[in-house]
């Protein structure tokens, strides 16, 4: 009764934390666009007529609230992610996979935001420019994201397993986005990369019996 109890509740606390993520997302939507409109008739409309004449600077204006909601559009996004695998794959994966979309959404916002400054075949070429730079600059971090995702949903191994996975023997304590944690005989924890395991052999050792 207490197990089926907390099962409901989990659930329902998934599904109103899906429901909150797509309703902030929906918001800072709507706010952005209704912000965006108001500082474009301020400085366009309402300011000349008091004789200030900021035109020149609502590229800069624009760019800073295009950032600002942009960030939080993308965390809504990810949320939504999130919640929508968490009850299917377990926290681990869902957080690996949300983890990812950020990362992603991020640098599409920043490979826009600088195409669309630009502007014209300038735009699209800084873009691609930008893109590429942050797909280099991010490409580590997103390998072992990635590695970590497919660790977590493969499976090949699970906490508590005695391993040889990169030439190290110990216990695996946890497996997270970027690293998997091995716990030696000796008491040191080994931080391993995840994009390292993924291609390499691991082995599994059969559970001393005491």
């Amino acid at each position: 009764m207490v197990s089926s109890t907390s099962t409901s509740t989990n659930t329902k606390g998934r599904t109103v934390g899906a429901g909150r993520a797509i309703a902030l997302t929906i918001v800072y939507i709507v706010i952005y666009v209704i912000v965006s409109a108001i500082t474009k008739y301020i400085i366009e409309s309402l300011l000349p007529s008091f004789h200030i004449f900021a035109v020149k600077y609502e590229v800069y204006v624009q760019i800073l609230l295009a950032l600002a909601f942009g960030y939080l559009i993308v965390n809504g996004f990810s949320s939504i992610f999130y919640y929508s695998l968490l009850s299917k794959y377990g926290h681990p994966t869902a957080a690996a996979i949300r983890n990812v979309v950020r990362i992603i959404g991020i640098g599409a916002l920043a490979a826009s935001i600088a195409g669309a400054v630009a502007g014209g075949a300038a735009g699209v070429a800084l873009g691609g420019f930008i893109g590429i730079v942050i797909g280099f600059a991010t490409q580590q971090v997103l390998g072992q994201a990635v590695s970590g995702l497919f660790l977590l949903i493969a499976r090949p191994f699970k906490i508590n397993d005695n391993v040889n996975i990169v030439g190290e023997d110990g216990i695996v304590e946890d497996v997270a986005t970027l690293f998997t944690t091995v716990v030696k005989a000796d008491g040191t924890k080994v931080l391993v990369p995840n994009n390292l395991i993924i291609g390499n052999k691991i082995y599994l050792k059969q559970q001393q019996k005491s």
